[in-house]
This record gives structure tokens, C-alpha cells and sequence, in this order.
């Protein structure tokens, strides 16, 4: 079952530092544009992932076509997708040992988050982070830690 409880959301936004944003665009209008600006300046090191820009670059950061392409430790997925295509986006995740998938506002795919809870790993779902550490309370990340 997905986390749904405040403390727990809390502690795993206060322990991430590097963020998989998967479906990121360049299009500042998008919600996962909107979303990357706001967690970088958190402080939280954002990676965007998008087939359709990978290779480029996006607020400063390379843009990779797949998490299995990112070359360093991630901690938490955020996938800004259609249902339909979680599924596959999960399985990378488990792959990766990423420990954190978060699916955006309106991304509810029950049985992926069953397959990522029982391969270890949390799962949000269905919520935003920008929405969440405000409401939580979360301080931006400091760095040099």
C-alpha cells in the first residue's frame, strides 16, 4: 500500500538528494517543468529524464532518455507519466534499487506500486512533492553534507 502517512512522507523528502524526474519537459507551462524548477531551488539535485530530450539539456542539467541511463545513485523516482507507461518505469526503478518512487498527481497505477513495495522499495502515489514540503514543513537541502 502505498505511504500515505504525513511523518513518513516527511522523513523520506527530508533523506533524498537526487531526484529522477521522469516525463521532465521543456516546455515551462508543464507541470514537470513548474516541478523541477521548484525542487532545484529546494536544493535537491534534479536529473530529467525524457526520450524525446535526451542528450540536451534542462535547467542546467543533462537530460537522459531512461533511468537506466543515468550514470550515478539516484534516491527517488518522481514519474510524471501516463498510467499506462509506469509499469516499465517501475521495473528500471526496482532494477536501479532506486529507494523511492513518486507518481505525480493523477499517475495511480496500483499494481505497479504492489511490484515496487514488494521488491523493497517506498511508494507515493498520486501526490506532488511541491504540494508536500510546504505543507509538511520539509527545510531545503543542505548541501555539503
Amino acid at each position: 500500500m502505498p505511504t500515505t502517512d504525513a511523518a513518513t512522507i516527511r522523513d523520506l523528502l527530508c533523506r533524498v538528494r537526487t531526484i529522477a524526474l521522469v516525463g521532465a519537459s521543456d516546455k515551462p507551462n508543464r507541470p514537470s517543468h513548474d516541478v523541477m524548477a521548484y525542487l532545484q531551488g529546494r536544493g535537491y539535485r534534479v536529473i530529467p529524464v525524457s526520450p524525446r530530450l535526451a542528450g540536451g539539456e534542462l535547467l542546467g542539467e543533462r537530460v537522459y532518455r531512461s533511468l537506466a541511463d543515468i550514470p550515478e545513485a539516484v534516491d527517488m523516482a518522481d514519474l510524471f507519466l501516463a498510467p499506462d507507461r509506469v509499469p516499465p518505469v517501475v521495473g528500471e526503478a526496482i532494477e536501479r534499487h532506486i529507494p523511492v518512487v513518486w507518481m505525480q498527481i493523477g499517475v495511480i497505477h496500483p499494481d505497479a506500486a504492489e511490484q515496487a513495495e514488494q521488491a523493497g522499495l517506498t511508494v507515493v502515489m498520486d501526490r506532488c512533492p511541491r504540494q508536500e514540503i510546504p505543507r509538511l514543513g520539509v527545510p531545503p537541502v543542505q548541501t555539503g553534507n
